[in-house]
């Protein structure tokens, strides 16, 4: 087995370990079990309630403890901006207001590290931790500004915060999805 899936595997059962020590901990109690209506059997409303859970709310009520976010909070791209025609590498840089930047791992209050998502047409599942593709670019050391390579045409970029764990805050902090041409 290869370094880096032996470091990638170790990564996950820390965070899958880390998930269910923090549920087992919680001091919250249990979700009530859902109304039933009249002649509905429990079960029957137990079932829809997970169903309209897990299919209604991208990341709520399934997944992971999600860190709070203030709901002031604002993410933008300072450069470039959108309708931006621009040559590679892509010169980018982030802003971010109502919150602090820390590298990944800093667990802090209020805070959080940078994520690019590129050419992403659906968000990514909000209750677990962001996956690093070429499309989900991660900035773990707390990064506000990078260098991106990307091939000429049109691409759109957005930008996502991430807690000490690479999951999205609650409510997610994201920015407009901005669309640029490279030459």
């Amino acid at each position: 087995m290869t370094q880096n899936k032996t470091h990638r595997l170790t990564l996950l059962a820390s965070l899958i370990t880390g998930a269910l020590l923090t549920s087992a901990c919680s001091d919250r109690d249990p979700p009530e079990p859902p109304a039933t209506a009249p002649g509905e059997t429990a079960e029957h409303a137990a079932d829809t309630h997970a169903h309209h859970t897990m299919e209604d709310t991208r990341g709520e009520g399934v997944g992971l403890p999600r860190s709070p976010a203030p709901e002031d909070a604002y993410l933008f791209f300072v450069s470039p901006q959108d309708g931006d025609t621009v040559s590679s590498p892509v010169q980018v840089e982030f802003g971010l207001e109502g919150m602090a930047v820390v590298p990944a791992g800093e667990e802090r209050e209020h805070a959080g590290h940078h994520h690019i998502l590129i050419n992403v047409e659906e968000l990514p599942d909000m209750g677990f931790p962001l996956p690093a593709t070429e499309q989900i670019v991660h900035f773990g050391d707390g990064q506000t500004a990078a260098e991106l390579d990307l091939p000429p045409g049109t691409h759109t970029l957005q930008l996502l915060l991430g807690d000490h764990l690479h999951i999205p805050h609650d409510p997610p902090v994201l920015s407009e999805q901005i669309t640029i041409t490279v030459e």
